[in-house]
């Protein structure tokens, strides 16, 4: 639209000013052809007078028909000695009186009642009788008239011109950009997790044509590192689950034998479950990547799960109080999948938590929803988002003591995503964060 009424107004300006120019251009040709004939008129009316034919000059004094030309014969002193007819008693035309062989052009209403200037040209001459001065004055209404007509023909002709190329323009530029906003649209539902799909490229080998294959190599090199990258994640961490598992059952054998490092012993036990289950993260993230999670569609007590979670919570944080408000609520969906979200948001509550957490399920028309809150230092609304990117700790500190391995949150909204929910971050009531998850009805 901006291209077609940018074309409009440049089309529309260039024609203004050739059209002004044609006007001036088409005043001065015809303006120099009135003055070529009143040259010539004079002329004649000079020749007459010069040749002492009175009979001559009447005839060259006489009008042609529909002739608007006026001509007089002055003497020095600027009486009219002779005149055309329609002329009558008017007295001298101008007031110039050239020296014979001399000419001057004038341009001038002979009346207040007249409607269009002439154009008088007084010539002087030398006759037997004296100085003359013939003037001649041919009216200006022919160059006026066929400057009307152009004029009208611009008003009607230029809006019309304009409108043509502003509507061509549209429907143009509209045809070219069409493959533009095919790509655009194509290009806003490819994610990061499926890059698979491709740009079309139309049939026309353009520079748009270009444009979308240079894209389609873009997203076959981003998802050939994407595919290498997930490979990467799933072999690594299935290749360190058995030396991860030999490890475990190494330390659990030279923990019963009581060797005097039973302290070190369980740290390290400690340390070998905890990398044991971010292996397992980073395997259910890549599988994720890869094929999408498999669901389970079964129906599943939320409540119950949520029971489960509050339980675990009072056994491994006695420091803090547990708070619920469960409803009954029946979902549709993976029953271990959707316990790894509760326990995850719950692990995450109780890692900020000052003194509370708060456990909530209820259940509403339009689907069931699923609280965590805490009262710890709440998240800012400018990570919101990114809280549930993968690897990211909004905490200062990435000790092991005090953070987690920033893969909780992003296994929480893509099981919640595949389960057709979704999941936010917002403020609980006493100022903590607040992990919102709400999913389907199960009828759905």
């Amino acid at each position: 639209m901006r291209s077609a009424l940018a074309a409009a107004a440049v089309v529309a300006c260039a024609v203004l000013v050739a059209g002004v120019g044609l006007l001036l251009a088409t005043r001065a040709t015809l303006t120099g052809n009135l003055d070529a004939a009143a040259t010539q008129r004079a002329g004649q009316v000079v020749a007459a007078l010069q040749a002492d034919d009175p009979t001559r000059l009447a005839q060259t004094l006489q009008p042609a028909a529909g002739d608007r030309t006026a001509v007089q014969v002055l003497d020095s002193s600027g009486r009219v000695l002779d005149a055309s007819p329609d002329l009558g008693t008017r007295p001298a035309l101008t007031a110039a009186r050239p020296a014979p062989g001399q000419t001057v052009t004038q341009q001038r209403l002979l009346s207040p009642d007249d409607e269009d200037e002439f154009r008088i040209l007084a010539t002087g001459a030398q006759t037997a009788d004296g100085a003359r001065v013939v003037v001649v004055g041919q009216s200006l209404r022919p160059v006026n008239e066929s400057l009307e007509v152009i004029v009208r023909a611009a008003l009607v002709g230029v809006p019309a011109l304009a409108l043509v190329v502003g509507l061509a323009t549209y429907f143009f530029v509209g045809k070219s950009l069409r493959p533009v906003e095919a790509i655009r649209r194509r290009v806003s539902t490819i994610t990061a997790s499926d890059l698979r799909t491709r740009v079309p490229v139309p049939a026309a080998r353009d520079e748009v044509a270009a444009l979308a294959e240079t894209m389609n190599a873009m997203l076959d090199r981003l998802d050939g590192a994407a595919r290498t990258q997930r490979r990467f994640v799933a072999d690594a961490s299935h290749e360190l689950r058995s030396p991860l598992a030999t490890l475990q059952v190494g330390l659990e054998l030279l923990e019963a034998t009581d060797s005097g490092h039973g302290r070190q012993l369980r740290r390290m036990r400690g340390e070998t479950a905890r990398l044991s289950r971010i292996i397992s993260d980073l395997l259910l993230l890549a599988r994720a990547d890869e094929h999408g999670l498999t669901v389970r569609h079964d129906d599943v007590d939320l409540d119950d799960l949520a029971y489960v979670e509050r339980d675990r919570l009072h056994a491994e944080h006695p420091e803090l109080r547990i708070e619920s408000r469960i409803r009954p609520a029946r979902v549709r969906g993976d029953a271990h999948q959707l316990d790894r979200v509760i326990r995850n948001l719950c692990d995450n509550a109780a890692r900020y938590a000052r003194q509370v957490v708060t456990l909530t399920v209820t259940v509403g028309p339009d689907g069931t929803d699923l609280r965590v809150d805490d009262d710890g230092p709440g998240i800012d609304e400018a990570e919101r988002e990114r809280v549930f990117d993968r690897f990211v700790r909004l905490d200062d500190s990435r000790t092991r003591s005090d953070g987690g391995s920033g893969l909780g949150l992003a296994i929480a909204h893509e099981i919640v995503a595949s389960h057709g929910g979704r999941i936010t971050a917002e403020t609980s009531s006493s100022g903590g964060a607040s992990l919102h998850v709400w999913l389907p009805p199960a009828d759905l």
